[in-house]
């Protein structure tokens, strides 16, 4: 019955994409709508995008001596935010043994100007985990924002989760041995 269905709506040569639903007929499956979009100069086209979306997540590569490096090839040299698909560079000074020195408020302020506000910030601080002075915490808390701590390697791979996975999500990476702004 459910062969039959099938090939009237579609040709022969898509129903052979069917057939593990056919093995077991007694599963419940679930389906959704697939989006249709206009082809790529390539030639392809992406069944699952949805225009209404916001960008996709920019997605870290690897962390390396030189910075951050992107899906993409691009190399940060610097510490940065990564925020509804972009990214900013980001005058963060460093930590000094877990010392949090030069830090107030006004160093996250990007994030009580944004909208939509991201649901968690993950907070990159170097090659270990250092926990911000309560003042920070504090004021992420009474923005609406959670804040997740954890070393900056760490961050990027729970963030490229994360973004994968549609949450909103932000974070903020201080890389270790960032060159100084002039």
């Amino acid at each position: 019955m459910l062969l039959r269905s099938l090939a009237l709506k579609t040709t022969l040569r898509q129903a052979r994409s069917y057939r593990p639903l056919l093995r077991n007929t007694t599963a419940s499956y679930q389906y959704r709508a697939l989006h249709a979009t206009r082809p790529t100069a390539a030639g392809l086209s992406n069944i699952l995008e949805d225009r209404d979306a916001p960008p996709p997540p920019v997605q870290v590569k690897r962390i390396t001596g030189d910075g951050i490096e992107l899906m993409d090839g691009l190399l940060l040299p610097s510490s940065c935010i990564f925020l509804n698909g972009r990214v900013f560079l980001w005058d963060a000074p460093e930590l000094k043994d877990g010392k949090w020195g030069g830090w107030s408020k006004d160093r996250l302020a990007i994030f009580e100007a944004v909208v939509p506000k991201p649901e968690i910030l993950l907070l990159g601080t170097g090659t270990s985990a250092a926990l911000p002075p309560p003042e920070i915490r504090q004021y992420l808390t009474s923005i609406g924002i959670s804040l997740d701590v954890m070393d900056a390697r760490n961050a990027c791979s729970t963030y490229n989760l994360l973004a994968e996975e549609g949450r909103n999500v932000a974070a903020a990476l201080i890389l270790p041995n960032a060159p100084k702004w002039q």
